[in-house]
C-alpha cells in the first residue's frame, strides 16, 4: 500500500510544476491535459459544472527524491486552499535545508526559520506560493 498526496491548484498546475521544478529538481513523470481524455463525456457534472478544457492539468506524477506527488488544475474554480497538513522534506545537511528552504520560500511565508531543535540538526516550516505548507528537516 502507498498514500501520496494528491494536490489541486485550481488553474495553477502548470505554474506549480515549474516552481517545484525549480525549486527542488522534481521531475514530472507523466502529464494529462484535459484535452487529452480520452472520455471528455467522463468529467461533465463532476463538482458542480463542466471539467475544465484545453491545457488546464487533468493529472500530472511529479517525483520528488523518490516520492511521488499528483497535482492537478482541479476544476479551476477559486483559489486552492492547502489546509490541515504539510509535506515533508528530509534532507542529509544542514546546508540542504537552507538551499531548499529558501526556494521554496520565495514568493511565500517563513511559518518557522530554520533552526536547531531537539529533533534535528535543521528544521524550518513555509508555505510555498501556492500556499503549500512544506517541513524541511535534517534530522538528528
Amino acid at each position: 500500500m502507498v498514500v501520496q498526496p494528491y494536490l489541486f491548484f485550481n488553474g495553477r498546475c502548470d505554474e506549480a510544476l515549474a516552481f517545484y521544478q525549480a525549486a527542488l529538481g522534481a521531475e514530472v513523470a507523466s502529464l494529462m491535459r484535459f484535452r487529452d481524455n480520452p472520455d471528455p463525456a467522463a468529467g461533465e457534472g463532476c463538482a458542480g459544472g463542466p471539467p475544465p478544457s484545453g491545457d488546464q492539468v487533468m493529472h500530472a506524477e511529479m517525483r520528488v527524491g523518490s516520492s511521488t506527488i499528483l497535482m492537478s488544475d482541479g476544476m479551476d474554480r477559486g483559489t486552492p486552499t492547502f489546509q490541515g497538513f504539510a509535506l515533508t522534506l528530509q534532507l542529509a545537511s544542514v546546508a540542504e535545508v537552507e538551499r531548499v528552504f529558501t526556494r521554496l520560500a520565495d514568493g511565500g511565508t517563513v511559518q518557522m526559520p530554520i533552526g536547531a531543535t531537539f529533533f534535528a540538526t535543521s528544521f524550518g516550516m513555509v508555505a510555498d506560493r501556492f500556499g503549500v505548507t512544506w517541513t524541511v528537516i535534517a534530522p538528528a
